[in-house]
């Protein structure tokens, strides 16, 4: 019998806030960009691997995801069907 696999997810796209967009454009460090990038295919692939921020109850919940070993900081929220990851805030 051949092995069960787990059916094809695709990727969340990642979209930015103005703000977000704002701080991005301030990144100019090419390991920044590269720990950033790293972060957001984590997101991307799963929307739900940062935490939950408490207090955050109006419906769209916003999401911290942290990866200490590249020193980055992302909050952002996820879109109804999980099709679309908007990242809030960007700390490298």
């Amino acid at each position: 019998m051949p092995p069960q696999h787990e059916p094809h997810r695709r990727r969340a796209r990642v979209a930015f806030s103005e703000a977000a967009a704002k701080q991005l454009q301030e990144i100019t460090r090419e390991a920044e960009l590269h720990a950033l990038d790293r972060a957001l295919v984590v997101i991307s692939v799963d929307p739900e691997a940062g935490d939950p921020l408490p207090g955050t109850t109006d419906g769209v919940p916003l999401r911290q995801y942290t990866d200490d070993v590249e020193q980055v900081r992302v909050l952002y929220f996820v879109t109804a069907l999980r099709t679309v990851v908007v990242v809030a805030y960007i700390e490298v």
